[in-house]
């Protein structure tokens, strides 16, 4: 049996650091599922489609990655598709305990499903969707953070 992980987020944009978290997923798993979160709460510079869309173009060849969206609770989303691992990253800046709060809730919603932590590569701890789309809006160079293809 395959194992599949679901790896989700606003992915916006989608980061190195989220590409690493990746790479380095497929290491312990057949299959990850990116799946861009649709979350009201968020205002975000690219639509759920755009952004699916360029991160199917970041992994294009690669079958091991398939990219998907959700409007709703990630839990329901691993349920729906019969995913029972969920892949997070953790940076040193205070991600542990909303993590820990998530993949509990999680697990109570879902007793057959898993979290998994990998922390952040040395490259990328400091890096964020958030501090991305600021440097960008400011002129700063932001290559050496995301894909080609998020530049494009």
């Amino acid at each position: 049996m395959k194992k599949i992980a679901l790896y989700a987020g606003s992915f916006d944009p989608f980061t190195n650091g989220h590409l690493d978290i990746v790479k380095r997923g497929l290491k312990l798993f057949d299959e990850i599922r990116v799946v861009v979160a649709k979350s009201p709460h968020k205002n975000t510079l690219f639509d759920a489609s755009t952004r699916q869309k360029v991160i199917s173009d970041v992994f294009s060849g690669n079958e091991s990655v398939k990219v998907d969206s959700w409007d709703g609770l990630i839990v329901d989303y691993a349920k729906h598709e019969n995913i029972g691992f969920i892949l997070r990253g953790l940076r040193p800046t205070g991600d542990f305990e909303n993590e820990f709060q998530m993949a509990s809730m999680n697990k109570h919603l879902f007793k057959n499903i898993e979290t998994f932590f990998l922390t952040t590569g040395e490259d990328y701890f400091y890096v964020s969707s958030s501090l991305v789309k600021e440097v960008h809006k400011y002129g700063g160079d932001i290559k050496e953070l995301v894909p080609k293809q998020v530049l494009d």
